[in-house]
């Protein structure tokens, strides 16, 4: 097995970013070569293993991830962040899941969601964000109604998804260029990356690939992200959001959908949400707060009537 290890990046992840590089010229199967696709503007980084090529691209999560691969010269592509490490078998051992379960996309679980504790676990249910499942033999991460995801508590080594985090995955070029990240750019737009990993893989899923989550501890996330506790990044996280969803929604769940008393349920799941949100901030007396959150969900409405949106393949 042949593949190139492709890698998004601002070019700030430092010493996480090294150890990126030394994981993979480490693997038991080595990429054939290494492609960066760094955002025009950012200087390259220092950190090197002497063989990594660099690509200028515009920025964007999004942006550095759609893209045509030219530089791509192998069947498989293993996509990643700039802050993971990887085991020296994770590319080997990722690969054989591929061949035994005959599926197209696999990412390891990085951020272990079925390792929450029940209080989280009943928080994050009542808003509506994520859900934990148990006693569910084939499922790992689904997406529901509200936009956001179920996780399952007690997973198995590898099972099929619906979702998954993107710092890492392994699939081929082909299957991937078929999904026309591209039509996908709008969500570039917000001023937080939030949101186009569950983009990514849910469009793999309706456009019909197997997408396989690993729970085994072979790749793990360091996580070069800044620190979201200043009160102005928890302002734009909470934005983003809401915004995300009402789209996504709109977009991925609602559209597609061709049976009303579906569709009537999906919107009733949607209010769900935004009425938890709306009475979490007045009850802590945050005004500020519940003015972000109707200003994000009038601003994804704005967008969704928009030429721009409107002028979006529609997703079938």
């Amino acid at each position: 097995m042949e593949y190139t290890a492709v890698i998004r990046t601002l070019g700030r992840a430092g010493e996480k970013y090294q150890t990126l590089l030394d994981s993979l010229l480490a693997q038991t199967i080595r990429p054939a070569a290494i492609v960066v696709y760094i955002a025009e503007g950012y200087p390259l980084p220092a950190e090197t293993v002497g063989v990594e090529r660099y690509v200028r691209v515009r920025k964007g999560m999004m942006a550095q991830r759609a893209l045509p691969y030219e530089e791509v010269q192998t069947e498989w592509m293993l996509l990643l962040d700039d802050d993971v490490w990887l085991s020296r078998d994770a590319v080997e051992r990722m690969h054989g899941f591929l061949l035994r379960y005959r599926a197209d996309v696999i990412s390891p679980d990085v951020f272990h969601n079925a390792a929450r504790p029940w209080t989280s676990e009943l928080l994050m249910t009542l808003s509506g964000r994520m859900h934990a499942r148990r006693h569910d033999p084939y499922w790992g991460y689904k997406v529901m109604r509200t936009a956001g995801y179920s996780y399952n508590k007690h997973p198995a080594e590898v099972m099929e998804s619906q979702t998954n985090a993107g710092p890492c995955l392994l699939c081929r070029k082909g299957p991937f260029s078929g999904i026309r990240l591209q039509d996908e750019l709008w969500i570039d737009r917000l001023p937080y990356a939030l949101g186009e990993d569950q983009i990514m893989f849910y469009k793999m899923y309706r456009r019909g690939l197997k997408v396989l989550t690993w729970y085994g501890g072979g790749v793990r996330h360091l996580d070069a992200g800044g620190n979201l506790s200043s009160g102005r990044k928890e302002r734009r996280l909470l934005y983003c959001d809401l915004w995300f969803k009402t789209v996504f929604w709109h977009r991925f769940l609602f559209l597609p959908e061709r049976s009303w008393p579906v569709r009537i349920w999906a919107a009733a799941c949607l209010l769900y949400v935004y009425a938890f949100s709306a009475v979490a901030s007045l009850l802590k007396g945050r005004w500020d707060v519940l003015k972000i959150k109707f200003g994000a969900v009038a601003d994804a409405v704005r967008f969704i009537r928009s030429e721009a949106y409107q002028s979006l393949p529609r997703i079938v």
